[in-house]
């Protein structure tokens, strides 16, 4: 959700450097050429990480400014021992590490709205005037050939057909405010799509192999793909169902066909941001399965027959 915020900064020429889990290295490797700096949750690594680069760029004579879009304490805390003048919303005892607080927008935003109108307003603090004030409606994950390659080599693999098979994410990480962020009834969604003759694939990463098992026990296993391959898979899929998880943000940004399930989540905040993203459910009421399988085959029988809504329970 952080790509058009990054299309700003691009949009400005200025030598850029990501700083990001390991795993976006991947499925970033599309954007125009840019430094990245794994950073691991751990803070006396991660300033180490950022100070040496930091290092180098003054050898260079490159000035270096942060530009913080998580929210967190932590975050700010390590570009801030790092020696890294950042930019950043402030907030309850984090001020005081930026250098350049802002303020949250009064209106609720999208996420991806939230993290533009930060980008847009701590350009303006450096003296740049943003190219583009409101993001693009839709994501842009350029992927590369590397990719493409590997997912049309698992399609093979695995006898597929491209835009012929239906894509499963039935697991997501971790709790939204003690509740499981997983539609129940990727089970019984699959048998039936299964019945009525569509090949469902899911492809979860290493970590997450025995939840999706459990959830989906008869779609087809694929194995692990990096993130740029996976993010390809999606965009080859005839439709990807996934719950309200990095895969919608995946499927959203590769230009897929989807559909995306809430019941614990909001849509309005972190809904997939694309205008041909379909939305089953809203924060605590999960969509039921014939719904779910009618809005299906509303989608598989083409886009014309189908208008993306938000099911109110």
């Amino acid at each position: 959700m952080s790509l058009p915020s990054l299309e700003t900064l691009f949009d400005t020429g200025l030598p850029l450097v990501l700083c990001a889990r390991p795993w976006a290295r991947d499925m970033l490797a599309g954007l125009p050429p840019h430094d990245f700096l794994p950073m691991t949750g751990k803070w006396q690594q991660d300033r180490k990480t950022v100070r040496n680069h930091i290092r180098t760029s003054h050898a260079t004579k490159t000035p270096s400014r942060g530009l913080l879009l998580p929210d967190s304490l932590s975050s700010a805390l390590v570009y801030r021992l790092a020696g890294l003048h950042c930019a950043g919303y402030r907030d309850d005892g984090r001020s005081l590490l930026l250098h350049w607080p802002i303020n949250k927008p009064d209106t609720p935003m999208h996420a991806v709205e939230h993290w533009h109108y930060l980008t847009c307003e701590a350009l303006l603090h450096w003296g740049y005037t943003p190219a583009r004030t409101q993001p693009s409606p839709r994501l842009h994950l350029p992927l590369t050939a590397t990719h493409l390659a590997l997912a049309a080599s698992l399609i093979a693999e695995h006898q597929l057909t491209a835009n012929r098979f239906v894509l499963i994410a039935p697991t997501a990480t971790g709790l939204h405010k003690g509740r499981v962020k997983v539609w129940p009834q990727f089970d019984a969604l699959t048998r039936r799509l299964q019945q009525a003759g569509q090949t469902v694939i899911m492809s979860p990463p290493p970590s997450e192999v025995e939840a999706a098992k459990h959830a989906a026990p008869t779609a087809v296993l694929l194995p692990p793909l990096p993130l740029g391959g996976f993010a390809a898979l999606c965009r080859q899929a005839e439709l990807v169902i996934c719950n309200d998880s990095g895969v919608s943000h995946i499927a959203a940004a590769s230009g897929a066909r989807q559909l995306t399930l809430f019941g614990v989540t909001s849509p309005d905040r972190t809904g997939p941001w694309s205008p041909d993203a379909a939305i089953l459910g809203t924060d605590g009421h999960w969509p039921d399965l014939d719904i779910v399988e009618n809005n299906i085959k509303a989608l598989l029988a083409g886009p014309s027959s189908f208008t993306p809504a938000t099911y109110h329970a």
